[in-house]
C-alpha cells in the first residue's frame, strides 16, 4: 500500500494500514485477534515517539517500522514464514481460544521477526546491535506490558480456568520475557554471520523452523 502524506511518520501508515485490516478480518478470525493486539501496541510506541522515551527517535521508528512490516507482509500478502503458519492454518479451527491466538502471534512476531528486524535496522542505519539495545528494550518493555494486559483480557474468568484446564498448562509453557531474551542472542548471531551468507540462511531457517513448532503447540486445540 502506498503511503499517505497524511501520515506524519512511517509509524502512522503501518497504524492505519493495521486499522484497515481490523476492519476487514472477521472478529473470530485467529489472525484479526492478534491484529488486534498488535494495533494496540504499535498505537502505543507512537504515542510514546514525543514523550523522549526513545533516546534516538529515528532509530526506534526504523525499527518499529521494519519490525511491523514483516508482520504485514503476512497478513497482507499472505506470504507466511514457517513461524506464522500456524496461526494461518488454524485461524478459523473452534477449539483454538482468542488468547491462543494473540500468544501464538506474538512468538512468531517476538521469536522470529523481531530479530530480523533488528539486523534490518542495523544495515539500514550503518550501526550494530548494541547500538540499538535500548530501543530494542524499550520496545520489549511495551510487548511486556502488552502481555500482561492480553492474559487479562483473554483469559477465561477464575472459575473456568482451572488448574486441570489444558490452557493452564499452555500458558505456563511459554515466556515472552525468555523469547525476547532469546530474540537479542539471535539478532546478534544474525549480526556476526553477515559475511557468511549461507550460514546466516541456514540459522534464520532454523530459527524461523523452531519458532514455528513453539507456534503450534501453542495452538493445541482444547476442549471448550
Amino acid at each position: 500500500m502506498a503511503q499517505s502524506a497524511q501520515f506524519t511518520t512511517p509509524v502512522d501508515a503501518v497504524v492505519s494500514r493495521m486499522r484497515t485490516l481490523d476492519a476487514e478480518l472477521p472478529e473470530r478470525d485467529g489472525l484479526a485477534v492478534f491484529n488486534r493486539v498488535y494495533l494496540t501496541v504499535t498505537e502505543e510506541f507512537d504515542r510514546h515517539l514525543d514523550t523522549g522515551v526513545f533516546p534516538d527517535r529515528r532509530a526506534a521508528i526504523t525499527l518499529d517500522v521494519r519490525f511491523a512490516e514483516r508482520y504485514l507482509e503476512v497478513a497482507e500478502e499472505g506470504r507466511a514464514p514457517a513461524c506464522w503458519r500456524p496461526v494461518l492454518q488454524f485461524r478459523r479451527h473452534p477449539g483454538v481460544r482468542p488468547l491462543q491466538f494473540a500468544l501464538a502471534g506474538i512468538n512468531a512476531h517476538i521469536g522470529h521477526d523481531l530479530a530480523l528486524a533488528l539486523v534490518d535496522t542495523c544495515r539500514t542505519l550503518d550501526c550494530e546491535p548494541a547500538d540499538l539495545e535500548d530501543e530494542f528494550d524499550r520496545v520489549g518493555d511495551l510487548l511486556v506490558s502488552l502481555e500482561e494486559h492480553i492474559r487479562e483480557d483473554l483469559m477465561p474468568g477464575p472459575d473456568l480456568l482451572q488448574i486441570a484446564d489444558p490452557l493452564t498448562h499452555l500458558l505456563g509453557s511459554w515466556s515472552l520475557e525468555r523469547a525476547r531474551q532469546a530474540t537479542w542472542a539471535a539478532a546478534r548471531a544474525l549480526w556476526a554471520l553477515r559475511g557468511l551468507p549461507d550460514l546466516a540462511e541456514e540459522f534464520a531457517e532454523r530459527l524461523d523452523a523452531a519458532v514455528g513448532l513453539a507456534g503450534r503447540m501453542l495452538l493445541t486445540p482444547l476442549p471448550t
